[in-house]
């Protein structure tokens, strides 16, 4: 994590799923940054675009430079990149009283969906300081995974055939959601994909400081038995079993058996 602001254009790249790569640009908001970006880096800035994510300061005191800015934005990218995909991030939702923070947000949301159109534009209320940035991003990386549609049509298919209530996919590096199914809806945390991803990078950092490498993890309570596993060379699977006749043999037996089906067909996909 990098901390201060961004100057200018900042370039990085990050390889995701083993072949997908995201080169991703960082555009500093300062004022001279941004008319700079309009007035001569318009098209190098705006070409080829697969994702704009615009920041909006729910705190900011220039609401009117931010929606001009944004306008700006949307405008390159509908004559550079029409097919772009769109997302916001409304930040700094912590600083709203939190009785205030569901109106506040809609209010923005249709703001900036109005501004978009006729393009269509996804947001998320975020903090620094809860799960959302990660459910954000998941989310945003979602939308750029080729076919995802059909891993989750086979992942599907594993839960079934596991006789699980939950399977969740997680890309290996980043430990994002990649898909996830279950069986019946019930869920009663909806920020457990991000929990469980701090926990299994905090886990995973712990071994690699005592030179141990985290391979699986396997929880067990009178409520659930929870495998997390190596799937595929990019990715962990989780399976939750809330059934207890099931036993926990089966289920690894299960999880070795789709591990080389799901390589090759991820990896196709990426």
């Amino acid at each position: 994590m990098r901390l201060g602001a961004t100057l200018d254009v900042e370039h990085s790249h990050v390889r995701f799923l083993g072949n997908l790569v995201l080169n991703l640009w960082d555009c500093g908001g300062q004022d001279s940054f941004m008319e700079n970006y309009f007035a001569s880096q318009r098209d190098h800035i705006f070409r080829n675009v697969e994702v704009l994510v615009y920041v909006f300061d729910v705190d900011s005191k220039e609401i009117d430079k931010d929606v001009k800015y944004y306008k700006q934005c949307v405008e390159a990218i509908r004559q550079n990149s029409k097919d772009a995909k769109i997302f916001c991030l409304i930040h700094k939702m912590d600083l709203v009283p939190e009785e205030q923070r569901d109106a506040v947000f809609k209010a923005k949301e249709n703001e900036v969906r109005e501004l978009t159109l006729p393009q269509k534009a996804s947001c998320f209320r975020t903090s620094i300081w809860d799960e959302t940035l990660y459910r954000a991003w998941s989310s945003i990386v979602y939308s750029l995974i080729p076919n995802v549609k059909l891993v989750e049509k086979r992942l599907d298919k594993f839960r079934r055939i596991c006789e699980a209530e939950e399977v969740v996919l997680f890309e290996k590096a980043t430990f994002l959601v990649i898909s996830h199914t279950s069986g019946s809806g019930n869920v009663k945390d909806p920020h457990r994909f991000e929990k469980i991803s701090n926990i299994i990078k905090q886990f995973k950092l712990s071994c690699s400081k005592s030179q141990a490498q985290f391979q699986a993890m396997e929880v067990n309570n009178s409520a659930f038995a929870a495998y997390i596993d190596e799937f595929t060379t990019n990715t962990y699977v989780m399976v939750i079993i809330t059934d207890p006749s099931i036993q926990p043999a089966a289920t690894l037996v299960n999880i070795k058996i789709a591990k080389k089906h799901f390589d090759s067909f991820i990896s196709s996909t990426a």
